[in-house]
C-alpha cells in the first residue's frame, strides 16, 4: 500500500464539503498544467460518495471548472438494468451530472458509465453461475476497452475516489472474495458474482488499475466504520480488509472523527 496521509474532519458534512473543495481545486490545478487537454476522475457511490457529489454541486468553486474537459468514470457499479435505482451512475447523474449536461457545461460523452445488465428479468433469474460469470466478464472487458480507448494502453486516472464499507471493502472488492487479489497488470476491470452486499452482481476496477491513479482518495465517515479503519491501518494488503490494498501516487484517507476514533 502506498504510504497514506490521513486527514480528519469533524463530521460527515464537513468531510464531504472538504473533499468537494479538494476535488474541484485539484481538477482546476490539473487543467492548468501546460499541454493538458483533460482530467479523468473516478467517482464512488454510497452515502459518502453521494454527499461529496452534492457538495460539489453546491460549491462556488464548481463555476471555475471547465467541465467540458473533465471525464467521469466509476470505480465500481452494481450490475443491474440501466434504469435500476441501485445504479451508482443513475444516482450520480441525479445529484450532479445531469444538471451539468443540461446546462451545456459537460458533454454527455464525458460520462463513462460501467455497463448495465441488458438481460431480461427471466434471463437473469434462470442464468446458471457460469452464464452469469460470462456476462460479467464481457461487461468488464467492455469497460476495460473503453478505458484503453480513451486513456491509452496503460490507462491512468487523475483522481480515484472510493468510500469504504463497515466490512472494509472498497470499490466492489470484498473480504474473502478473489477479486481483491488480482495482481495481473493487464486485468483492469473485473466482474463480481457473489457480493455479500446486495445486489450480488458487480463490476469493479481492480487493484492494479486503482494503483495507477495519480490521486487515490479513501473517504470514510461514522463511528460504525472505525473498527474497519483500524484493521486497514493495522496491516497492508490484508485480504480480510480490502481497503488496505488501496494505492496510488498519492494516497489520502479523508475521514471524520467517528471513523478515526480507533486509530
Amino acid at each position: 500500500m502506498s504510504h497514506p496521509t490521513t486527514i480528519i474532519h469533524p463530521n460527515p458534512t464537513v468531510l464531504a464539503q472538504a473533499v468537494a473543495a479538494r476535488t474541484l481545486l485539484t481538477i482546476g490545478d490539473l487543467l492548468a498544467e501546460p499541454g493538458r487537454t483533460r482530467v479523468d476522475v473516478a467517482v464512488t457511490g454510497g452515502t459518502d460518495g453521494n454527499r461529496v457529489l452534492a457538495a460539489v454541486k453546491d460549491s462556488p468553486l464548481a463555476a471555475a471548472i471547465d467541465w467540458s474537459r473533465v471525464h467521469i468514470w466509476w470505480g465500481d457499479e452494481r450490475f443491474v438494468p440501466a434504469a435500476d435505482a441501485d445504479r451508482n451512475a443513475g444516482q450520480a447523474r441525479g445529484i450532479l451530472f445531469d444538471s451539468l449536461i443540461a446546462s451545456g457545461a459537460m458533454p454527455a460523452a464525458n460520462l463513462h458509465e460501467m455497463p448495465a445488465d441488458r438481460r431480461s428479468a427471466d434471463e437473469i433469474a434462470t442464468a446458471s453461475p457460469e452464464e452469469t460469470d460470462a456476462v460479467l466478464a464481457a461487461a468488464a472487458a467492455d469497460y476495460q476497452r473503453e478505458l484503453t480507448a480513451e486513456l491509452g494502453d496503460e490507462p491512468r486516472l487523475d483522481i480515484a475516489m472510493f468510500g469504504m464499507g463497515p466490512d472494509a471493502h472498497f470499490a466492489s472488492l470484498f473480504p474473502g472474495l478473489p477479486q481483491v487479489l488480482i495482481d495481473d497488470p493487464h486485468v483492469l476491470v473485473a466482474g463480481v458474482r457473489d457480493s455479500p452486499k446486495p445486489p450480488p452482481l458487480r463490476v469493479t476496477l481492480t487493484v492494479p488499475m486503482i494503483a495507477r491513479s495519480r490521486h487515490t482518495w479513501m473517504i470514510t465517515s461514522e463511528a460504525r466504520k472505525a473498527e474497519a479503519v483500524a484493521r486497514v491501518f493495522a496491516a497492508a494488503r490484508n485480504p480480510q480488509a480490502p481497503s488496505s490494498f488501496a494505492a496510488g501516487d498519492e494516497l489520502l484517507w479523508l475521514v471524520d472523527e467517528g471513523a478515526a476514533s480507533l486509530l
